[in-house]
């Protein structure tokens, strides 16, 4: 039997070794640049060559200094996936936004992706966001953080996304824009809740699992388009206080 052993570390206890293994985890797992995308974002993204991240970008850009958090799980002794989340507040609500979300291809449809997200989860956060253009990401948010896909609050999102986006200490998630008919009911695109990113990774696996997962159930986030990313904001699930008492043994 496999042994699954789950780290959490605040951000200021994560390490350059660490750091150094997830840029690794990162660069030869999570995709490749799509054909278009030295034409739209500089020659650095050859189309076919993998998409890569440093170290130091993950610390300067992923980790924010005392409000971020890293979860990573080894799988017989080998990193198998890790989780980056960033934590501000609006209106005096916590939000966590997972930043980072990437499974070695060897451990997937193993649980592993809505198991690092629900380490992540703190008792006092208010609401959980994800920018992904991979829908096992979308489905492994909505079990940590829901309940199911076919559950997720859009009017919630609808409200509260453009605010909860402009607060945030990372860049990418402040400047992406949301799109879909979610946010203009004149969107006659097929995007239903997603953001543009002009992040042109390509998107072949992706559309190979949307394609796999609307076999089974209705996919409510809508279509894929290149440079874009599904985007999901769920409220947090409160325990009753009677759960609470019977956790903690009291009364």
């Amino acid at each position: 039997m496999d042994e699954k052993v789950f780290q959490r570390f605040n951000g200021d206890k994560v390490t350059d070794d660490m750091l150094e293994e997830a840029s690794k985890l990162f660069s030869e797992n999570y995709g490749v640049w799509s054909e278009h995308a030295a034409q739209l974002m500089g020659k650095f993204a050859k189309a076919g060559s993998r998409v890569r991240l440093s170290k130091e970008r993950l610390r300067n850009e992923y980790l924010p200094s005392g409000i971020s958090s890293y979860v990573r799980v080894s799988v017989n002794g080998h990193l198998a996936g890790n989780a980056f989340a960033c934590r501000w507040t609006v209106n005096g609500r916590t939000i966590c936004w997972i930043t980072q979300l990437v499974v070695h291809s060897d451990y997937r449809e193993r649980g592993l992706a809505s198991g690092l997200l629900n380490e992540i989860k703190l008792d006092g956060d208010d609401a959980y966001g994800i920018m992904s253009s991979h829908p096992a990401a979308c489905l492994a948010a909505s079990k940590a953080f829901g309940s199911s896909m076919n559950t997720v609050s859009f009017e919630y999102m609808k409200v509260n996304a453009e605010s909860i986006m402009q607060a945030s200490p990372v860049r990418y998630v402040r400047n992406a824009k949301l799109r879909g008919k979610l946010f203009d009911p004149k969107d006659a695109s097929g995007l239903v809740s997603s953001v543009d990113t002009g992040f042109y990774v390509d998107h072949e696996e992706p559309l190979e699992a949307l394609a796999w997962v609307r076999e089974s159930m209705e996919w409510p986030l809508g279509e894929l388009l290149d440079g874009h990313e599904f985007i999901l904001i769920l409220p947090a699930r409160r325990r009753s206080r009677s759960s609470s008492a019977r956790r903690s043994g009291t009364s």
